[in-house]
Order: C-alpha cells, then sequence, then structure tokens
C-alpha cells in the first residue's frame, strides 16, 4: 500500500523529533535541559546540509535559528564530538527501519513480478583516525585504511528502499547485512556480479522469486543434458548472434537457468576489450585470451522461463541495475556524502550520517510526491526540494503546517522535474518500453 503525505509527515516528525531525543537520551549527548536539544540538534544538520551540503558553521547557526534555537558557530562545532556521532548514527537507524512506498510507475513490463529488485553499495574513504570506528581494505601505503560502506537494496515498481545499511568498507558483498533481507515469491532480483552466489540463486529459484544476472567468466557451464562445455565454443557452435540456451551453472550446486547471449557492435567489442587490457596491465598480468573473446557477446542467466521474459526485454531490462549507481553518483554529486569541511573525525562522521538521513527523507518526497511518472528525473527533484529545505524547517514543528509544504513540494515535482527523451542515447524507461513494442531483429 502506497504511503500518503500525511504519513510521511508523521514519519519525519517522529524520526527527527521523538525518536531523535531518546537517542539523545540514550547516548549521552543531551544530559542536562537545554535549547538545543537531540532533536533540535538533529533537524539543524538535517535541514542545513539539505538546503546547501556544503553548508558552513554560520550557515548551520542560521539553521538553528530558524528552528528557534540561538546557538554560535564555536557553540555548535563544540558540540560534534562521539556522542553526537553516535546520536547522529542511531536516527539514522531508526530511518531505515520505516519502510515507505509510492504507487507504482506505469510500466507493464515491471508489472510481471512482485517486485523488481536492484541492490548496490557505494563506499566512502574515511581519514586514518576513524580506522578504529569503519575499518576498510587498506593498502601497502595506508590508503583507504579506513572506510565506511553504505549498502542499499531498491524496489523499482513501489520504490522502496531497504538501507543504507553501514558496514566497514572491507566487507564483502556477499556477507553484507543487506543479503538477509529475504526476496519476496515472485519478486525479480538483479545486481552486479559482487553479489554471485550460486547457492543463493539456487535457493530462490526453489522458494518461487527470480534473478536475472550477467554471467560471471569463471563459472562452469552444463549443457542442458549436464555436460560441462567451453563457453566461447557453446556460442560459436549456435551460428546465431541472437542465443538462448538452457544450462546448468555450476558442479555443486547444478543451478537450472537460462543462458542469453547477444552479439555486440564491433565498437562496443573494442571497448571492452580495452578494459580488460587496462585491469590486466594495472593487475601486471596477461589478459585471459578467452575473456578478450567473451567480450564480442552480452551474456546473461536468468531463471525467468521465456514466456514471462523474452530474450530482447531481458538485455534491456538488466541496464536498469544502473539506476541505483545513478542514486549513488546523485548522493555523492548533490548530497556530497563523500565531502567535508572539517578534519575533526567526529563532526566528519556526524556529517556522513546526516547526509544519509537528509538523501533518505529526501527519497521519501520522491515517493510520495511523483513516483508514478517513469520519466521522473531524481535531480531535478533534489534540486527542487533544496530549494524548500528551509521552508520545511521553518514548518517542521506543526504537523498541519508541515504537510502543507509537502504538498506544495508534491505540486512542483508533479509538474516538473522529468528526464527528456532522446533518440540518441534513450532513457532506462524508453528502452523498457521499446523493449515490449518492438521484435528482435
Amino acid at each position: 500500500m502506497a504511503t500518503s503525505i500525511p504519513q510521511v509527515a508523521e514519519a519525519m516528525q517522529s524520526v527527527l523529533n521523538s525518536n531523535a531525543d531518546q537517542f539523545a537520551s540514550e547516548t549521552g549527548f543531551v544530559q542536562r535541559r537545554s535549547k538545543m536539544s537531540g532533536a533540535k540538534f538533529v533537524q539543524t544538520l538535517i535541514f542545513g546540509w539539505m538546503s546547501n551540503p556544503q553548508a558552513t558553521l554560520e550557515q548551520l547557526a542560521q539553521t538553528a535559528a530558524s528552528l528557534g534555537v540561538t546557538i554560535s558557530a564555536q557553540g555548535l562545532d563544540e558540540r560534534f564530538q562521539e556522542k553526537a556521532a553516535d546520536l547522529m548514527q542511531a536516527v539514522l537507524g531508526a530511518g531505515v527501519e520505516r519502510a515507505i512506498t509510492a504507487h507504482p510507475a506505469s510500466l507493464a513490463i515491471l508489472e510481471r513480478f512482485a517486485q523488481v529488485i536492484i541492490q548496490d553499495s557505494t563506499v566512502v574513504q574515511l581519514p586514518a583516525e576513524l580506522l578504529p570506528i569503519w575499518q576498510g581494505c587498506g593498502s601497502a601505503s595506508g590508503k583507504g585504511q579506513a572506510a565506511l560502506k553504505a549498502e542499499v537494496r531498491w524496489e523499482l515498481k513501489q520504490g522502496r528502499l531497504w538501507g543504507p545499511y553501514l558496514e566497514d568498507g572491507r566487507v564483502n558483498e556477499n556477507r553484507s547485512r543487506i543479503m538477509g533481507e529475504p526476496v519476496t515469491e515472485g519478486a525479480l532480483f538483479i545486481a552486479d556480479l559482487g553479489y554471485w552466489k550460486l547457492a543463493r540463486m539456487q535457493a530462490w529459484s526453489a522458494s518461487g522469486s527470480y534473478w536475472l544476472s550477467y554471467l560471471r567468466f569463471n563459472t562452469v557451464v552444463l549443457d542442458e543434458n549436464q555436460q560441462r562445455q567451453n563457453l566461447l565454443q557453446l556460442l560459436q557452435a549456435q551460428n546465431n548472434p541472437h542465443i538462448e540456451l538452457k544450462v546448468f551453472l555450476g558442479e555443486k550446486p547444478r543451478v537450472p537457468a537460462r543462458l542469453i547471449a547477444v552479439r555486440v557492435q564491433q565498437e562496443t567489442a573494442d571497448r571492452r576489450r580495452q578494459r580488460i587490457y587496462d585491469v590486466a596491465r594495472r593487475m601486471q598480468r596477461p589478459a585471459d585470451p578467452q575473456v578478450l573473446a567473451l567480450a564480442d557477446w552480452t551474456i546473461l542467466v536468468t531463471n525467468v522461463p521465456a514466456t514471462l521474459l523474452t530474450l530482447r526485454e531481458a538485455t534491456h531490462l538488466i541496464r536498469i541495475r544502473w539506476q541505483v549507481e545513478l542514486l549513488f553518483k546523485l548522493w555523492k554529486s548533490h548530497g556530497q556524502i563523500d565531502a567535508w569541511r572539517s578534519h575533526k573525525p567526529w563532526r566528519i562522521l556526524c556529517e556522513i550520517y546526516a547526509k544519509l538521513l537528509t538523501l533518505l527523507i529526501q527519497h521519501w518526497l520522491f515517493l510520495v510526491c511523483f513516483w508514478e511518472f517513469p520519466d521522473r528525473s531524481l535531480f531535478k527533484a533534489a534540486q527542487t526540494i533544496q530549494r524548500f529545505a528551509l521552508a520545511l524547517a521553518i514548518r517542521f514543528a506543526n504537523f498541519a503546517d508541515l504537510v502543507g509544504i509537502l504538498e506544495i513540494i508534491h505540486s512542483c515535482l508533479s509538474a516538473g522535474c522529468r528526464i527528456n527523451r532522446s533518440n540518441q542515447q534513450p532513457r532506462s524507461f524508453q528502452l523498457l518500453e521499446a523493449a515490449m513494442r518492438t521484435p528482435l531483429a
């Protein structure tokens, strides 16, 4: 069921008011009565950085003034201690637990599945002083030893986010917390090869959920008679630029799948081979001849039957995985989760947690204001919401006033914030529309 604007207003007030004050007490951030309560501190950071992700201490102090709290820039700076970081992390966790959903966009290909899920993570490199808090992979030079990973699962029909869940930068995707979230029966899961795990794919097939993925090239491929095959030779033997085969993936377990392969244009293959050479050079090893030869093909595997998803539809649908990359690009370029104006480690952590919560709330507004439009532009919408940030702060305390400003934001996002169609570089929604009406050449 879709979330309404009043329900989002209630969620915002609950997280940024009652939850914030509760956690301020539990973390020891507030130890005596003060105008700068836990809630006012959290709201100052949320609306301050929503208005300007590069806001200075003076500008944050002005945001506090709009919330009815008088505090100097220096006084605010003194609040950025370990307990403040604990407070902000706890409030972010409370926001993540909220399930906000939208009315689905009208893309018929998505309606075939109970959910369409994409998933990925992004890493924020941190100062070395934060290594005891968030551990990265590190290198011989020490670079990257402190890092935070933010992981997201995103359901594209109703827009719900699971996350961002925070983990050490070194955590492997297949061991991440987000993989503990169940996948609904009838849902389609699409992710990059970092989440490739045959045992999980087999379990999902058994439970009635679907997966669609690029093929990991070192995977054992068996034909429908369960005889092991050389992948390149198997494709070349078909003598067809569009191939669909029944296969099994892996020796143990042997996972039944459809293998879909489409020969790409020479220019695309050449670009892929150049990337393969570049990676091999960085790794100081020769490029694998078989991997170079397979660059001529886009190769997918799925358990979705052909009656539910054709070859052409699959090759278009796999590309929506990039939407989560665009989400992270928005978070970094517009929300600036990896940029800060201080060298103080606790202030940096406060800023990261606050900006992630800001972007989560921003996503809630996307869902209730204009998600039903398949040609929506999240970047344009983020710019619009930014212009309303201080108005949200001023009206935040009164529920009716908050609902009123959210209704105005709804009108503004609905009136614009769309992506222009492109014939040369079709947008994702255009590809999904075209996949259903254009026969495969």
